[in-house]
């Protein structure tokens, strides 16, 4: 079957699914943007527009807008939604999910592919990430700001059913005009873009401060580089292939490349008081699993525990 035949869904059109959705409408007829309420009704009437420093003013319109239960079997399916929605989208396409079907999780965290695997256990799951600035606004459109936006996506120790698996994909975002790149050891991409978030998310939450903010004041900035090497050490511990070179290239993004007035998601969340958050992704996660390894972790859990008391006066 050629690509164009395919069926394409997306489940979650916020900042990072909206640009998957809008650039992968733009290039192919059978896609289906899982949405409701009044963003499903924005879609409906007026396509998902997208303004894309990277990619220009795009309008796309999917073959359809459903809910995630009206959603039917697809033969490629991108989850971005939040870490806390993962098990609740799960639930509600394990019937539709066959043996032939791909799932593509777009998310945040170091085991969206794992939990999928053991949630759904059918199909075969791509792991990606994606580096990109993009949000939704209040009119349901996508910004996507900065000259960039690209995926990395594979399968750990993949046999020859998943090569060509992993393969499809790449020729669906090929055809997307999606930059992307096919990495052996997917699972060192996902850590060194993990240990960046685990700094840079839980500091700009805790501190309510800008990167800019963070860099200029001399404490701050050694903290955000001691939670750095402590999500490190952690998945070493865990046996991921992380360098020191990994390591100090975040830490270099953060003192030299990361814009002034950078602000993260959970920053975000916290500064609304949003009841869900991906607190426990970025750094709940990294806690318990450096109690279970027994690896110190020392600031990476007072922040942790901070963002949790802050939380809790929502």
């Amino acid at each position: 079957m050629k690509a164009e035949e395919k069926r394409i869904a997306v489940i979650g059109i916020g900042g990072v699914g909206g640009y998957v959705a809008g650039m992968l409408a733009k290039a192919y007829p059978h896609v289906t943007m899982v949405a409701r309420g009044a963003r499903a009704e924005s879609i409906r009437e007026n396509g998902l527009v997208l303004h894309s420093d990277y990619k220009g003013e795009i309008i796309a319109r999917p073959e359809r807008v459903v809910t995630v239960r009206d959603m039917g079997q697809q033969d490629y399916i991108f989850i971005c939604v939040k870490n806390y929605s993962l098990a609740e989208v799960c639930e509600s396409i394990r019937d539709m999910v066959t043996d032939d079907t791909v799932i593509i999780p777009v998310m945040n965290g170091v085991d969206p592919g794992e939990n999928i695997r053991a949630l759904i256990g059918k199909g075969t799951v791509v792991d990606s990430l994606i580096y990109t600035v993009a949000f939704a606004n209040e009119d349901f459109s996508i910004s996507q700001q900065d000259t960039f936006t690209w995926l990395c996506i594979g399968i750990k120790n993949a046999d020859e059913k998943q090569r060509e698996k992993v393969a499809e994909v790449a020729k669906i975002l090929k055809g997307a005009d999606i930059d992307y790149k096919d990495e052996g050891d997917i699972e060192v991409e996902i850590w060194r873009k993990y240990i960046l978030n685990c700094a840079f998310n839980v500091m700009t939450a805790f501190y309510d401060n800008t990167i800019g903010e963070l860099r200029s004041d001399q404490v701050k900035a050694q903290q955000y580089e001691s939670l750095v090497w402590e999500a490190a050490s952690v998945g070493r511990a865990k046996g991921v292939a992380l360098t020191d070179e990994h390591i100090n290239e975040v830490i270099h993004k953060f003192r030299h490349v990361h814009a002034d007035n950078a602000t993260s998601s959970l920053q975000r969340d916290y500064r609304i008081c949003k009841k869900q958050t991906e607190l426990e992704t970025f750094s709940g996660y990294i806690v318990k699993e450096a109690k279970r390894l027994g690896v110190e972790i020392p600031l990476s859990e007072k922040m942790y525990q901070g963002l949790k008391e802050i939380a809790e006066k929502f």
